[in-house]
């Protein structure tokens, strides 16, 4: 089964064309490198109700796999994870568990992470941090596992 995905950034500099997006485009490459079909690559600034209203449209659209990235720190304008819980129905804290524990071997700000991950609909939706290279060590990480996950997801596992 071939699964679709989406990149969301978070980043009110990105947004309004301050500086390039990086990690959002090295999650694209990502995503279509291990097979997905990529079918939107979005900017928003730390807005809640923006963040929130990309994920809900996504989710309604039934996109396997969306990731964020930004947004998942302490700064006060940091609203990523709070904006994925209002619209996650079932957590998936195993995910953000793997991913904090593992950058944690590469750097100790990784338990400064916030990101979440869970279930909407059909839909996982993971966050990401803002920096290109955590973005391709997050990957990694989930790498093993993620295709089960959306094969549970979409009702196709065999187990």
């Amino acid at each position: 089964m071939k699964f679709s995905a989406c990149v969301l950034t978070i980043s009110d500099r990105a947004s309004k064309g301050v500086y390039e997006d990086k990690s959002g485009k090295s999650l694209v490459e990502l995503l279509e490198d291990f097979g997905l079909e990529v079918r939107k690559y979005e900017i928003v600034a730390d807005d809640f109700e923006s963040i929130r209203k990309k994920l809900l449209a996504y989710t309604d659209e039934e996109i396997s796999l969306i990731l964020t990235s930004g947004g998942t720190g302490f700064s006060q304008r940091d609203i990523t994870p709070e904006a994925s819980l209002s619209v996650i129905e079932k957590r998936a804290d195993g995910i953000v568990e793997a991913i904090r524990n593992e950058s944690a071997k590469i750097t100790p700000m990784a338990y400064l992470s916030r990101a979440v991950a869970g279930i909407r609909g059909k839909s996982l939706i993971i966050n990401f941090p803002g920096s290109p290279k955590a973005c391709r060590e997050n990957f990694e990480i989930i790498r093993p596992f993620l295709i089960h996950g959306l094969e549970t997801i979409a009702g196709c596992d065999k187990h």
